[in-house]
């Protein structure tokens, strides 16, 4: 009986281990593709601060803290409620306003990024920047309030019931079967010839860019059941995101460490 206890329990964790996981992948995908596009003081300064390749393994710390109350202040940091059929010119009066509506994920960019400017040895506000940025770049941590960003919306994954929320945190990437080593790889191998154009991009053109596929997931027709079709149609937007999210913090981090 025990024996049996103790298989379930292994087996329990194990499962629970892999679902973190998958969502730790898509946030060291982003990292990696940052921290080989780093400038070379970036770089040079950033080692010293987080130790070789730290970057990448501190994308994850932010959700690990979540277990922590003391943190309980940034959870809601992780995502931005937005409304259907924003308009560019509503995304940057948001931005630019960040707190207008709540401290959510646009205003601890934006706090942290001012911290790290006043001070860049601020390694708690850098381990936060480094995942919000990922963050940024999954568009249903910008999902609609009354379904908490897909959260409530359920659907299957071949066969398994998962909601839409998680669909885009860890299964699309799955699918893959790639190490976030291969995936960022392959990420910069695809995108390299629009790479000079993506580095050009803004922060508010990334959101943009989050805010379409948003809008695009939202959109899609919940009667295909078909996973191989979702992924067919998908799998490009979730490349481009991470190849985005990746430039993206490269540019930010290089600006704040040049």
């Amino acid at each position: 009986m025990n024996i049996n206890k103790l298989f379930l329990a292994i087996i329990f964790l194990a499962v629970s281990l892999s679902l973190s996981a998958y969502d730790a992948v898509g946030h060291r995908i982003v990292a990696d593709i940052a921290y080989q596009n780093l400038s070379k003081k970036a770089l040079t300064q950033l080692d010293k601060i987080l130790g070789k390749h730290g970057l990448i393994y501190a994308a994850t710390w932010p959700d690990e803290i979540k277990s922590d109350k003391s943190y309980a202040y940034s959870y809601q940091w992780h995502y931005q409620n937005l409304r259907d059929s924003m308009s560019s010119e509503e995304l940057k009066q948001l931005l630019e306003h960040p707190k207008s509506e709540g401290d959510h994920l646009f205003y601890a960019i934006d706090t942290l990024t001012t911290r790290l400017k006043k001070d860049r040895n601020d390694v708690e506000a850098l381990k936060f920047l480094i995942h919000f940025i990922g963050d940024l770049h999954q568009p249903m941590h910008l999902g609609r309030l009354d379904d908490l960003g897909g959260n409530k919306v359920v659907t299957k994954w071949f066969g398994k019931t998962i909601n839409l929320h998680s669909l885009w945190d860890s299964y699309l990437i799955e699918n893959h079967q790639m190490s976030y080593t291969e995936f960022s790889v392959y990420l910069q191998d695809k995108f390299e010839p629009q790479k000079a154009e993506i580095q050009k991009c803004s922060l508010l053109q990334s959101i943009e860019a989050s805010y379409a596929v948003r809008n695009l997931i939202y959109g899609y027709d919940a009667s295909d059941t078909s996973n191989y079709h979702y992924s067919y149609y998908f799998n490009p937007k979730i490349d481009e995101m991470l190849y985005r999210a990746g430039i993206q913090l490269a540019n930010v981090l290089n600006a704040i460490y040049k």
